[in-house]
């Protein structure tokens, strides 16, 4: 308790400082979830989708980022060991930001596309365990974080080789291909409106206060998708195509429709990522501020400081701005080749899981999501479409996130726990 009596402002500024560098290396490494497949598809400029990307990732972030969040990310471990040790909790949080902003920032530097949640989540195991031991953990969370390296890439590409599957069959590969999209388009925009909405509903308005029941969330969900579908069939129909045209073109023309939609798609996917994952950041910072402004008393939830969404917002933007650009390129580019299509295809495949994961309540990681979803297109070509080799680099940054943030964290902590003397 003396500790945090005696250096509270500190510890705030510390936490404030690491809580922002762990926002940068998420706006580094995850924001090229929503953006990677705009740019490999050639929808969007790295430039184009760096801008796009700052505003929705930071209206996300800073309206929808939560008026209040839970002190221990996702319930991962037990706050009652650390009742009556209420510093070892704040200097544990502090180095979890550190170990997991570091680890985030290596993987970006390296072009990796990890997962932000597992690196907090492994980072808050590594201190917990030496700080109280094992029964602080709930083992059986992390079981559920291990089993959905599987599940969720499996789903988002089985979900991306059916889209993508179904666009060839009924567009690509017929007599008349611009014919076809004018008819089936508008479907597959509506239904892009239809997951982008309930992706808003579930993961951003309930930050706002706007509660939503499953009814009301689905019927407005579902009025959203037949205007957008009613929008598309009217922009598409006043397009000046030209249907005697050569495939080629046609094919060409089809395309440029599907950009359309994809940037709209990574608009809402940068959106709902901001203030989902921006948690990741200040969830730990909120649990430090709250635990030394109360005198080293737990609160249950932590009220945010006016300060820490801004603060958290802003972190995710530089991050994207200064080192985004790598592993942009590798979803974009790395793993297979994508056109518009195949890229739309993708981001709704991603959206999907990701509503699916938030009805079943399941632990995903937004990255593994679609980076299953690009696999899944490119094995609707043929595995020698896939580069083996990215992919295997992915795969093992991915399994050795847990452990990597773990012993980051621990090593972070015995520093602190000896700077101050605990």
């Amino acid at each position: 308790m003396d500790i945090i009596a005696s250096y509270g402002t500190m510890l705030v500024l510390i936490a404030a400082a690491v809580g922002f560098f762990m926002a940068y290396g998420i706006g580094a490494n995850d924001v090229a979830n929503a953006m990677g497949t705009s740019v490999g598809s050639k929808a969007l400029t790295i430039k184009q989708a760096i801008l796009i990307a700052m505003i929705f990732e930071f209206a996300g972030a800073y309206l929808a980022g939560g008026e209040v969040t839970s002190t221990i990310r996702k319930g991962i471990i037990d706050a009652a060991p650390f009742v009556d040790i209420p510093e070892l909790m704040v200097l544990g949080m502090i180095s979890a930001l550190f170990a997991a902003g570091a680890w985030l920032l290596l993987a970006s530097v390296l072009g990796w596309p990890v997962s932000t949640t597992h690196s907090i989540i492994g980072a808050i195991i590594g201190f917990a365990l030496v700080a109280v031991g094992t029964e602080a953990i709930q083992w059986g969370k992390v079981a559920g974080i291990v089993g959905s390296w599987v599940v969720t890439p499996a789903i988002s590409g089985f979900i991306a080789y059916l889209i993508f599957m179904s666009a060839q069959k009924l567009i690509f590969d017929t007599s008349a291909p611009l014919q076809n999209a004018k008819r089936y388009v508008p479907i597959y925009m509506g239904l892009a409106g239809f997951v982008m909405s309930l992706v808003t509903i579930k993961k951003g308005l309930k930050h706002v206060g706007i509660n939503l029941g499953t009814v009301e969330g689905y019927a407005l969900a579902i009025g959203i998708a037949v205007l957008v579908g009613i929008i598309g069939k009217i922009a598409i129909a006043r397009l000046k195509m030209d249907p005697k045209a050569d495939k080629q073109m046609q094919f060409n023309n089809v395309e440029k429709v599907f950009a359309v939609l994809m940037v709209l798609t990574a608009c809402c996917m940068a959106f709902a990522h901001g203030s989902n994952d921006v948690a990741n950041a200040i969830g730990p910072l909120a649990a430090v501020v709250n635990i030394v402004e109360n005198d080293g008393v737990m609160a249950k939830k932590a009220a945010l400081a006016w300060w820490i969404l801004p603060l958290g917002g802003l972190g995710i933007v530089a991050g994207l701005a200064i080192l985004g650009k790598k592993v942009i390129k590798t979803i974009g580019e790395g793993i297979t080749h994508l056109t518009p299509s195949r890229g739309f295809a993708a981001e709704l495949a991603a959206a999907s899981t990701v509503v699916i994961a938030s009805g079943t309540g399941l632990p995903i990681s937004t990255t593994q999501t679609l980076v299953g979803a690009v696999l899944g297109v490119g094995m609707a070509r043929g595995i020698a479409a896939l580069n083996m080799g990215v992919i295997r680099n992915i795969v093992v940054s991915w399994v050795i996130t847990l452990p990597v943030g773990a012993a980051l964290a621990i090593v972070i902590f015995y520093i602190l726990r000896t700077a101050f003397g605990v």
